[in-house]
């Protein structure tokens, strides 16, 4: 028996995440994602994904380093990202081509995603792309198969992957939360979690973002009612409504929606990201929002759009855009700075229903956004949210109902992963034998 894990990116920092399992002679590679804040600070846009190459990008930090595998090339025999956020999968058409043996395999939504990117960006890859339906298995060889198990997240059809060896099962668990009342899809699958525990786990590989959060992460449900509160709870009758979320958040775009109508505004997306992701879910029939709003992609068309909405009267109109981060080339900052024909005036309201992403650049540039907003008398509600992924508690449910041999903390620096190294400490596991801090880069061997 020969299992080595490589972990690749995503255990010095957040992001980047990719982690590369041989089984024996056989590799498969757990995501492919992007480390967002390089990558913002080369191409000052969250969703440009347009034509870089692999080298440009390592050369910046944006993706993982590949060399390190090198040795394995030719024994890759899939690539598979555990759902569509771009720090999963947006190293993908610049690095899958290294292994362009290896299929691509995920749920439904992550593959129209890889695939909208594809399109949009008139990018190609050689490798074929392959969907498994979530609660479902796929024989990848005569000794692996691999298991998508419905997980919830800030996403539609993240999972929880599975791989099923001759020697154990390695459980994936990058990104997750245990959100009983959802308002989009099924809950996460803990009777399988169960089933999976009882027969044996060798290796849990888990996020650990929040990890030293002591406390159950709050359901989706609770952010629905947030956002009720404040778009419902307020006097906007003469005012400009703008929300800004991440555009791959299908279930608060949702709820979005629904506020919206019970505004009787008009609803308006607006940016090349949220027509991407909302395009993709429709595709997989996840959501209708054609039926109740307008979505607008391109640039030129966005600028006759708010000429429109600036004409007939914004408060007639809820705008949900791009820009939840104050990124500068995104459409809330261009509205902000007048660079679209759109007006900030007193009174009108932005709600950020998303949080801030904790690291400098991201900070620096909403900062800059809601002191420009602020300049302009807007009324600014932030952190209208509750976050995709499992805080300390959920954790501690996770290794409770899968009692691994091995836990690897995953998705951020030691600054982080030794929260999760804590928590497992105190269930009884030992910290440098039985939970393991890695370091991208740095391999393991299983015994």
């Amino acid at each position: 028996m020969t299992i080595e894990v490589f972990t690749m990116g995503g255990f010095s920092e957040v992001g980047k995440n990719s982690t590369a399992i041989k089984i024996d002679n056989e590799v498969i590679i757990l995501d492919m994602g992007l480390q967002m804040d390089n990558y913002i600070r080369y191409t000052e846009d969250r969703e440009d994904t347009s034509a870089k190459t692999y080298s440009q990008l390592l050369k910046v930090g944006a993706v993982p380093d590949y060399k390190y595998i090198q040795k394995w090339q030719d024994k890759v025999l899939a690539i598979i990202p555990s759902h569509a956020h771009l720090d999963h999968i947006g190293a993908i058409p610049f690095a899958a081509p290294l292994f362009p043996q290896a299929q691509i395999i995920c749920t439904p939504y992550t593959n129209e995603v890889i695939q909208s990117i594809l399109k949009d960006d008139r990018l190609d890859i050689p490798n074929k792309i392959m969907t498994v339906n979530l609660n479902s298995t796929y024989k990848l060889s005569d000794q692996i198969s691999l298991e998508f198990i419905n997980a919830t997240h800030s996403i539609p059809h993240a999972a929880l992957v599975v791989i099923h060896t001759p020697y154990g099962k390695i459980v994936y668990a990058n990104d997750y939360k245990f959100d009983r009342q959802p308002t989009l899809g099924k809950k996460t699958n803990y009777e399988r979690l169960q089933e999976i525990g009882k027969e044996g786990v060798i290796l849990l590989i888990a996020e650990s973002l929040y990890a030293d959060e002591h406390k159950k992460m709050p359901s989706e449900s609770v952010a629905k009612q947030m956002l009720k509160d404040v778009m419902l709870g307020i006097n906007v009758e003469s005012k400009g409504m703008v929300v800004s979320t991440f555009s791959s958040h299908i279930a608060r775009l949702k709820s979005i929606v629904e506020m919206g109508k019970a505004l009787n505004r008009k609803i308006v997306f607006l940016g090349r990201s949220l027509d991407k992701y909302v395009r993709a879910a429709e595709n997989v029939s996840l959501v209708n929002f054609k039926a109740d709003a307008e979505i607008i992609g391109y640039r030129d068309k966005v600028e006759k759009r708010l000429r429109r909405i600036s004409k007939e009267g914004k408060e007639k109109y809820l705008i949900v855009c791009t820009g939840h981060q104050g990124e500068p080339k995104a459409i809330l900052s261009a509205m902000a700075r007048e660079d679209l024909p759109f007006k900030f005036e007193q009174g009108d309201v932005v709600i950020f229903s998303c949080s801030v992403i904790p690291v400098d650049l991201n900070r620096d540039n909403r900062d800059k956004l809601e002191k420009l907003l602020k300049s302009k008398n807007v009324r600014i509600f932030r952190d209208v949210h509750v976050s995709g992924h499992a805080a300390r508690e959920d954790h501690r449910d996770l290794i409770e109902v899968l009692t691994p041999k091995l836990i690897i903390p995953s998705h951020a620096g030691k600054d982080m992963t030794r929260h999760l190294q804590d928590l497992a400490k105190e269930m009884g596991y030992i910290e440098g034998e039985t939970v393991r801090l890695m370091a991208d880069g740095k391999s393991i061997t299983l015994n």
